[in-house]
């Protein structure tokens, strides 16, 4: 039997980092068994699905290592309206559904109960189709329902338990399990990997692939993916967006690294592994039971050790969106012709060390292609008292002289001035590195300061020994 494991993702939204993390284990478990990986396009609600959702999600596939070309697909659901048109009239021919014309407030004024499930109220009246009434599966009366899960054993279900769902709509479309279940059948589905928060359905889906005379496939419900709070992700409360990790800067590799160890762990005192041995290594049926905390601070220090794993060309080619400006990525504030190449990769190791996330080079290296630099202003109320103008008076004169403009002669001037005025290397440098960055924070003052270069050093400290 060849392995076909599918992701069915909605086009009603950014990519869910849940839904991304589904992909992949959906993905490697096709790898391992030399199996197919299927993308279907769930696209049947026509209310709030876009095309460029679509394009999206295939792009957000793309970027976490699932390429186009790789796998089947994508098919679109909406394609098959058809054949599960037909699935829910040969239920019905076979007595296997039923017409019901209750109404919601019906069944709570019978019962008197506003959560309880349908009370079987039509199912023995022998209605046919009609206006309203919609096509309930007739659940069986006795037994129990086994699902086959790799991850949670074999959760039972008894039958009695499980009320008669409703499969079409009373306009004739059919819901989503049903819709679901057929879709799987035609594209010969095996196993079927997704979150907890499907398991309550599963039941269902099963005795509807029994029903229509197929065996059911091999389940695997991994746990859901929770915030600090142990709050379930919601798109509006959380950070949930793949897209948005990675147009703030986040490598797609430390994003698949971190995203599988979310309920699971590889062999050995590690989380920070090459994707080949998590390929190699990584078990659906070992798989953690507990919710999965999505921890942005350790995601974030996880890429950070992912950017200074990178060699010097591969760091600055990942950097390029942002010192460009692409379609999702905002240009940087300089202007284009500004830009120096040269410049760049001479400080460029100097911020590997720094950034945690991608986006964060533009702040680290603006000052330097920037007629003036962008003045924090908390850091410049900080730094720009006491004996600052004297500071950069006396530190504007030494430089103007000094010969060797590198960063060990810059950091000895500095040193001087501040021993001149009884002070330390740091209380000295502070209105210094402000008045040449603009920031309190960033890149080694003295490197900096040799690559900027001396006219725009001095014209910089003398512009802010004016301002005070």
């Amino acid at each position: 039997m060849t392995v076909r494991v599918r992701f069915a993702p909605s086009p009603t939204g950014m990519f869910h980092v849940g839904g991304a993390r589904s992909a992949l284990q959906n993905w490697i478990y096709a790898q391992q068994h030399e199996g197919v990986f299927v993308l279907r396009i769930e696209d049947t609600d026509a209310a709030r699905n876009r095309p460029e959702w679509t394009e999206g999600i295939i792009a957000a596939l793309d970027w976490i290592g699932i390429e186009r070309g790789a796998y089947e697909g994508p098919y679109y659901q909406s394609s098959y309206a058809a054949d599960h048109t037909a699935a829910a009239t040969r239920l019905y021919g076979e007595g296997k559904a039923y017409y019901c014309g209750c109404k919601r407030d019906d069944v709570i004024a019978r019962t008197g109960n506003q959560h309880s499930g349908y009370d079987g109220f039509c199912r023995d009246k022998n209605l046919g189709p009609g206006d309203g009434r919609a096509l309930r599966f007739r659940t069986p009366d006795e037994g129990e329902t086994v699902v086959e899960d790799l991850v949670r054993g074999k959760p039972t279900f008894e039958n009695k338990l499980i009320e008669d769902f409703v499969i079409a709509r009373g306009d004739g479309s059919p819901l989503f399990l049903l819709a679901n279940v057929v879709d799987d059948m035609t594209m010969g589905i095996t196993h079927v990997f997704r979150a907890e928060e499907h398991l309550p359905n599963t039941p269902k889906q099963q005795l509807l692939w029994e029903a229509l005379g197929h065996t059911p496939p091999v389940w695997g419900h991994v746990p859901v993916i929770v915030n600090e709070k142990r709050q379930k992700l919601s798109k509006r409360r959380d950070k949930v967006a793949l897209e948005s990790y990675r147009d703030e800067g986040y490598l797609a590799a430390a994003m698949r690294n971190y995203l599988m160890l979310l309920g699971w762990a590889p062999s050995g005192d590690r989380e920070i592994v090459p994707w080949s041995v998590i390929e190699d290594e990584y078990r659906i049926d070992e798989v953690n039971h507990a919710p999965a905390f999505f921890d942005v601070k350790k995601l974030r220090a996880f890429n950070g050790d992912y950017i200074r794993a990178l060699a010097p060309d591969e760091f600055a080619a990942c950097c390029a969106p942002w010192l460009q400006g692409t379609d999702t990525i905002p240009a940087p504030p300089w202007s284009p012709d500004a830009f120096d190449l040269q410049v760049f990769t001479a400080v460029a190791p100097l911020a590997q060390t720094r950034i945690a996330v991608l986006s964060e080079i533009v702040e680290y290296v603006d000052f330097l292609f920037l007629d003036e630099p962008v003045r924090d202003e908390a850091s410049w109320a900080k730094a720009m008292k006491g004996p600052a103008a004297e500071i950069l008076d006396a530190t504007a004169d030494a430089f103007e002289a000094l010969e060797d403009w590198s960063a060990e002669p810059l950091k000895a001037v500095l040193e001087d001035v501040g021993l001149a005025r009884e002070l330390k290397l740091g209380k000295t440098q502070a209105p210094v590195r402000v008045a040449v960055t603009g920031r309190s924070v960033g890149l080694p003052l003295f490197e900096s300061i040799e690559v900027l270069g001396r006219e725009k050093t001095l014209r910089r400290l003398r512009a802010a020994r004016a301002a005070l």
